[in-house]
């Protein structure tokens, strides 16, 4: 998984099928070449159907499931498991006000089971609240007041995947200037705060602050994400974001070395009890 710019990007079940279907073309020790002459295609478009790159087309699926000596009831499953990958996740219908390369995203916060996530900019999108969120969007809305309410809107509805039944755990480190940079008025910032504490007693919530006193440390140079699955096929898989699109991550040595960080700098930062406390203290400060 690289980087992705714009397009529809896969649901999580479609990258699971994606990488089911490459496995099964190499338990039957079918090359690339040989299944896309099955389908009278190009072996780039094999590629491209097992790294979740393209919908998986039902007459492909059930030809490669023939090819690849794949029987019955396993086939049908695969084959039903397939329709509901092309099916467009309830993110869809904010698709006027959300990128492309974001999609992805959403889709990969829905179905994790843990998400850790590192921020030395502002609150996390899931723990925003409304007006933080409309002061953060603002900046990126260029006066069309719609696009922005559609995008509050998005981050709201987000966030209730924290309070459902299969709730993921979320681990958020995130530094102190987060907490003393000003978004929208003291009124808003100090709900804001108020806002993590809340988030604080949440069972599946751990929220730590990186003091300025840390000093430098390893994870300064941006925002990142780790997402992890319980799904077997599904490999841990981290999110990072630049000005025009985002990068996907999966490859094993760069997961390790974005989760060494992580735990290094969660190791440094103040505890959860201290994080509440200091919490506090910037709010009376407010």
């Amino acid at each position: 998984m690289n980087e992705a710019r714009s397009g529809t990007a896969p649901t999580v079940l479609r990258i699971v099928l994606g990488k089911r279907l490459g496995a099964l073309r190499e338990k039957a020790k079918v090359t690339r070449e040989a299944a896309a002459e099955v389908l009278d295609v190009t072996p780039l478009t094999i590629r491209r159907m097992e790294n979740s790159e393209v919908s998986l087309k039902l007459p492909y699926v059930r030809l490669l499931l023939q090819a690849y000596g794949v029987g019955e009831p396993e086939a049908s499953e695969f084959v039903e498991l397939a329709k509901d990958a092309n099916r467009p996740g309830w993110w869809h219908r904010f698709r006027d006000a959300l990128p492309g390369w974001f999609s992805a995203y959403v889709s990969l916060e829905d179905e994790a089971g843990l998400i850790r996530t590192y921020e030395p900019h502002y609150v996390p999108g899931l723990l925003q609240t409304e007006d933080y969120a409309r002061a953060v969007l603002r900046v990126g809305a260029q006066g069309n007041a719609r696009e922005l309410e559609r995008r509050v809107a998005l981050r709201i509805k987000r966030q209730e995947l924290l309070t459902k039944p299969d709730a993921p755990a979320l681990w958020i480190l995130m530094e102190e200037a987060v907490l003393r940079r000003p978004v929208g008025d003291a009124d808003v910032m100090r709900a804001q705060i108020d806002r993590l504490l809340e988030a604080t007693d949440l069972p599946n919530v751990t929220l730590q602050v990186m003091p300025f006193s840390v000093g430098p440390h390893l994870g300064a140079f941006g925002p990142f994400h780790l997402f992890r699955f319980d799904i077997p096929e599904l490999p841990d898989i981290v999110y990072t974001e630049a000005l025009t699109g985002a990068a996907y991550m999966d490859q094993r040595s760069d997961v390790v070395a974005y989760l060494e960080v992580l735990d290094h700098m969660s190791a440094r930062a103040a505890p959860v009890d201290e994080t509440r406390a200091f919490l506090r203290v910037i709010r009376k400060e407010l």
